[in-house]
């Protein structure tokens, strides 16, 4: 179990599980209170959706004789998407998607089932992150549920062979979506992807409210220090750095968004936030987030505008949004003042505080779980189904990244809606002949 992990009490002070898995004893009972070796139990309770799945399909294991690779970020929640699909019978090989968002509890309790196999551990480095990748696609793989493309590009790139033999695949990351289809327009990806991602039960709700609540509370948590009354710049307004900027103000904060897209700018300039460029915004940001997909979005001419005491934290996949050796090479000295901070005084004295060495935030800070439970339960259950129909439906795709098909977004949404007990109108038998006839008039007379 790795250190950092945080374990909460409810406002009565009686005691409650974590999703690092721990228990902490009211303050009141003097007993200690042993660990649950179950780091799972927590994450399963609020993750519906893959619990229905999983329990729907326990007893006729229809991805029976199918091996499924999963790249993510193993923490409990995905612990429980490993545990759906082969609880539907996939054996399942895992690994994961950045190396210092793992959870070491969560993999060995998992590589402790029959049916389910680990390539990651807890505090792996960059090199044996790649390692690892490469040992799992060695098990040539049936099917890859991927994040950020890792393994569906391993796999074209280093493991042609075992590319040819996949039956599909599903990405659920932005940047993941743009790889593939960097992929798909060169012609060399080798068999079909949905595209996760871009489908309305993923980009609506977990990246922006998972992305946006959790790299903020992740800030938040990790500086220990206030967001209301800050000037928070994010860069970039795709559905992530909107429900970044969106939860910021809601927070208190003054936002300040940051664009190369001229009608997301336009969008973020409607929605209320200050829009300029980020030359403008360096000189007036106290908390910077980036969340755009590419690299070197803050460089060392940004780094030379900035307040003393800047915050920069990145919430895009890979860690190049901020360019780190250009702040190291700017700096006259580093330091780290705090766990999960790097600090960086300049020339002229000032001091810019890098949050999780300019990581994911929200899933590799010192005491990041990354998002909310109930918020990766439906992108996650997005992912089986990706699986699911790919395997056990005959679609005749070639290869290429497709949309995922309606009916399956709606399935999870429709999953969802019955696990909070919410009811929706029914389309009437005259609603529905209205919108299939074009010749209908807006008159009734």
């Amino acid at each position: 179990m790795s250190g950092g992990r945080f374990v909460v009490t409810d406002r009565r002070g009686e005691s409650s599980i974590a999703a690092s898995g721990r228990f902490i004893a009211p303050r009141t009972n003097p007993l200690p209170v042993s660990p649950t070796d179950d780091p799972l139990a927590w994450a399963r309770e609020y993750t519906p959706v893959l619990q229905s799945q999983g329990d729907e399909h326990e007893d006729a294991e229809p991805l029976s004789g199918y091996t499924i690779a999963v790249a993510t970020h193993m923490e409990a929640v995905s612990g429980c998407l490993v545990e759906a699909l082969n609880r539907a019978g996939a054996e399942v090989l895992f690994t994961a998607s950045e190396p210092q968002s793992t959870h070491g509890d969560v993999v060995a309790y998992l590589d402790d089932i029959d049916g389910i196999t680990g390539f990651a551990w807890e505090g792996m480095t960059d090199e044996e992150f790649d390692d690892a990748q490469h040992e799992l696609l060695e098990q040539e793989p049936d099917f890859i549920l991927d994040d950020g493309c890792e393994l569906i590009s391993k796999c074209h790139a280093d493991h042609p062979e075992v590319a040819k033999q996949v039956i599909g695949g599903g990405e659920q990351t932005t940047a993941g979506i743009t790889r593939v289809e960097a992929m798909d327009e060169e012609g060399v990806l080798e068999f079909p992807v949905y595209g996760v991602n871009d489908t309305p039960m993923k980009h609506f709700f977990d990246n922006v409210h998972g992305t946006g609540e959790s790299a903020l509370v992740n800030v938040s948590i990790t500086t220990n220090t206030v967001i209301t009354g800050q000037t928070v710049v994010v860069a970039g307004y795709g559905y992530c750095g909107r429900g970044i900027a969106r939860k910021a103000r809601g927070l208190g904060a003054q936002t300040v968004v940051t664009e190369v897209e001229p009608r997301k700018a336009l969008q973020a300039h409607m929605d209320g936030h200050c829009v300029m460029s980020m030359g403008e915004a360096a000189e007036l940001g106290d908390i910077f987030i980036t969340s755009t997909g590419t690299r070197d979005v803050l460089r060392r001419e940004h780094f030379e505008e900035m307040q003393d005491g800047a915050q920069l934290a990145n919430a895009g996949h890979f860690d190049v949004e901020i360019d780190l050796d250009g702040l190291e090479a700017y700096a006259d000295d580093i330091s780290e003042p705090k766990d999960g901070i790097t600090r960086y005084e300049t020339p002229d004295g000032r001091y810019l505080n890098l949050l999780a060495n300019g990581r994911l935030v929200n899933l590799t800070g010192p005491a990041s779980e990354g998002h909310p439970a109930e918020i990766i339960d439906t992108t996650h259950a997005m992912m089986f189904v990706t699986a699911y129909d790919l395997i056990t439906r005959d679609h005749d795709l070639g290869p290429g990244l497709y949309a995922i098909p309606d009916r399956l977004d709606r399935d999870v949404a429709e999953r969802k809606l019955e696990t909070l007990d919410i009811d929706i109108d029914a389309v009437t038998q005259a609603q529905q002949e209205y919108a299939d006839d074009w010749r209908n008039e807006g008159s009734s007379f």
